[in-house]
């Protein structure tokens, strides 16, 4: 069985606290599927303003942790870590749906499958658990860049 703890996820994600969203990876198969966790906890920073009186994760910061679910899969499909110019960028979040409010206290499971890659486009399949309680599924698309190269923005 493939899995990471914090210090493994690290070396793939350049994202560090309050943004890094992923705690542990539990199980991956390259080129497939990955499972993650996201531990919820009362002192993330996001909760002392959203919502004081009742805090709920927000749903752009779910997407988000699937986003980086995703991104690791690439990379570690790939087998390759990335250096300090590389970035993955969003292009697209197809399908959300926000089904169950996610609380401290809870422990978010995140499921990604690579639906597609092709000519550096990757298209994912991803949904987020609480106990066993859909909580957000998306399709996500990502493309992975050197940080010096041009983005030329996408029309459509």
């Amino acid at each position: 069985m493939n899995s990471l703890d914090i210090n493994q996820i690290k070396l793939y994600l350049p994202h560090r606290y309050p943004m890094l969203l992923v705690d542990r990876v539990l199980t991956w198969e390259s080129g497939k599927t990955i499972t993650a966790i996201k531990n919820v906890t009362a002192n993330e920073e996001f909760f002392n303003g959203h919502f004081p009186h009742k805090p709920v994760m927000p749903g752009v910061l779910m997407i988000e942790a699937l986003a980086q679910t995703a991104a690791l899969l690439s990379f570690l499909s790939l087998g390759q870590k990335p250096d300090e110019n590389s970035i993955v960028y969003f292009l697209g979040i197809d399908g959300a749906r926000f089904k169950r409010p996610v609380v401290p206290g809870d422990q978010i499971r995140m499921d990604v499958e690579i639906v597609r890659h092709t000519r550096g486009i990757w298209k994912y399949k991803a949904r987020a658990t609480v106990d066993g309680q859909l909580a957000v599924e998306a399709e996500l698309m990502c493309t992975m860049r050197n940080t010096n190269d041009d983005v030329a923005p996408v029309t459509g």
